[in-house]
């Protein structure tokens, strides 16, 4: 198995040449690369997400760019273990992102 110097996505054997399968780079190796994907491995890593759906639960608040009363929302944990997550939020009008703290 091998990876992509430029984005480090795993690449995919054609005989002598790597191909990586998210950035195009190419590498030739020495000796045969033996690569084997199943279409049960390949459909098990696609996501199917429609245009209008993020996959993310929305809310009801106001979008400082637009005024739309909706919008996707969901926690990261950015500071120290000790603090409390950050809420983002993503307007589904504009996409303007923005974030809320306790503070």
């Amino acid at each position: 198995m091998e990876f992509c110097d430029e984005c480090g996505s795993m690449m995919r054997a054609e005989g002598d040449v790597w191909e990586c399968s998210q950035c195009g780079h190419t590498d030739v190796k020495g000796g045969e690369g033996e690569f084997v994907l199943t279409q049960g491995q390949e459909a098990s890593e696609v996501i199917d997400v429609s245009e209008s759906e993020s996959g993310l639960p929305t809310t009801e608040t106001r979008c400082p760019d637009c005024g739309n009363d909706r919008a996707y929302w969901y926690m990261q944990q950015i500071r120290s273990a000790d603090e409390s997550e950050t809420r983002f939020f993503v307007c589904t009008e504009c996409e303007h992102r923005w974030r809320e703290d306790d503070h």
